[in-house]
């Protein structure tokens, strides 16, 4: 991961209401020197809340969470941190809330259940500003929504 980053760490904030998700994350995490785990959260009012705060430089966020959904706090958090990138993880397989995702301004769609093969390119493509969505998904046809304008950059077919 390192030949694939930037020199400065990145700060992450993982979003997941799923306690052992969350461990699952902050262990691989923590293996990459590159990153720096700065906070979890465990809903969309508290993930809102902490990005603020904490200024991440990453979010990993999962849509299924109580109170607001991932989605909503994504808005919210796009309108205060717009600089802020944004990782959705999670095992919803409709395309079209992936499409939704992705349109509230995430920079990957990572299906959790892909995470062991996935993660690491998810990670490295969602901080180099490029566009992901997990391999199982590739068949689908998704707007292409980025800032950059560019489609992903995964080595995974998605038609646009």
């Amino acid at each position: 991961m390192e030949a694939d980053l930037d020199k400065s760490k990145f700060r992450v904030l993982i979003v997941d209401d799923y306690k052992p998700w969350r461990s699952f994350l902050l262990s691989h995490l923590q293996t990459w020197p590159e990153l720096s785990v700065v906070g979890e959260a465990t809903d969309g009012p508290e993930a809102v809340q902490k990005s603020q705060k904490l200024q991440p430089d990453l979010i990993l966020l999962d849509i299924g969470l109580p109170t607001m959904n991932g989605i909503e706090a994504a808005k919210q958090i796009r309108q205060q941190s717009p600089n802020a990138r944004i990782l959705f993880c999670s095992e919803n397989r409709f395309p079209d809330i992936a499409e939704e995702a992705l349109q509230a301004g995430a920079g990957g769609y990572l299906l959790k259940s892909d995470a062991a093969s996935d993660l690491l390119p998810a990670l490295t493509s969602v901080i180099q500003g490029k566009r992901f969505v997990s391999h199982t998904m590739a068949g689908h046809v998704f707007a292409c929504t980025s800032d950059s304008g560019r489609p992903p950059d995964h080595g995974h077919t998605v038609q646009f």
